[in-house]
């Protein structure tokens, strides 16, 4: 049985693609496609300022060229994301997304990056506690 103050960091995805506000949309889509990801961490000078979803950057996609050399990751990211302690619990973590609405926090260790914490993680996480259970008999 997993233990019941499980920190983020243990399902945490470290050392997360990142990106700067100065990059371009198609170069983000690039990023999220080549990688398969869905969440892009903005940073400033190592700290992160930002975050781009897949669904922000589908928004520009449809722009002239013209058009998205005028936009850039700073004109799309969600400024001041949501970030948790690496030693936050995991349920603590779930429940301030879920209220929050939003699909991923940065975890952060002594103040500086760690990883991303992704709804797909909370789902992996999900899946791990149910695994560790003890099955009831009649589950047999």
């Amino acid at each position: 049985m997993l233990p019941a103050n499980l920190p983020v960091e243990e399902f945490t995805t470290p050392d997360p693609i990142t990106v700067t506000e100065d990059m371009a949309i198609d170069e983000l889509n690039m990023l999220m496609s080549e990688h398969g990801i869905r969440h892009l961490p903005v940073v400033r000078d190592g700290m992160p300022v930002g975050v781009i979803s897949d669904r922000d950057v589908r928004l520009f996609t449809g722009l002239s060229v013209a058009e998205k050399f005028q936009v850039c990751a700073g004109d799309i990211m969600s400024p001041e994301p949501l970030t948790v302690n690496s030693t936050t619990p995991l349920d603590e973590v779930a429940f301030l997304m879920s209220e929050n609405k939003v699909g991923s926090v940065i975890v952060l260790e002594d103040g500086q990056l760690l990883g991303i914490f992704t709804a797909t993680d909370a789902l992996n996480a999900l899946i791990e506690v149910i695994r560790s259970m003890p099955r009831s008999r009649s589950d047999s």
